[in-house]
């Protein structure tokens, strides 16, 4: 079965346009590793009438993983990398997989290691 992880940024100093932005530098990254594909989530239910096919959700990408049992560890080191690097102001973040939820807001870059550290192993657990 295809895993899925599900990566929620936000970031109340900055604007939508900047969000948007720093969430691309994240997808181009990502699609760098070996990963099935990642694709901005949508926003919901687009309404009956409205010619879109759907509202992209600012901040917001879904990562199929596939099936590798390594890819994860790649795909949260990219996002730990990638949060590093983002010296002006860091977003928050929420992984979801499997319906477990990693919140990190306001976390010292140890204490986010350390976060997406667990966040690997509850998963490779679930694998082995």
């Amino acid at each position: 079965m295809e895993k899925s992880l599900q990566i929620h940024l936000s970031d109340e100093e900055a604007d939508p346009d900047r969000l948007h932005e720093m969430t691309e530098y994240l997808r181009q990254d990502l699609l760098q590793l070996d990963v099935d594909d990642v694709t901005p989530l949508s926003s919901g239910d687009v309404p009956p009438d409205a010619r879109a096919m759907g509202v992209v959700e600012i901040g917001a990408l879904l990562v199929s993983l596939g099936q590798s049992a390594t890819v994860l560890r790649q795909v949260v080191v990219t996002v730990h990398n990638w949060w590093s690097r983002c010296r002006e102001s860091r977003p928050s973040m929420r992984l979801t997989m499997d319906g477990d939820v990693l919140e990190i807001s306001e976390a010292t870059p140890d204490q986010v290691a350390n976060a997406f550290e667990l966040f690997i192993t509850r998963h490779s657990a679930v694998e082995a």
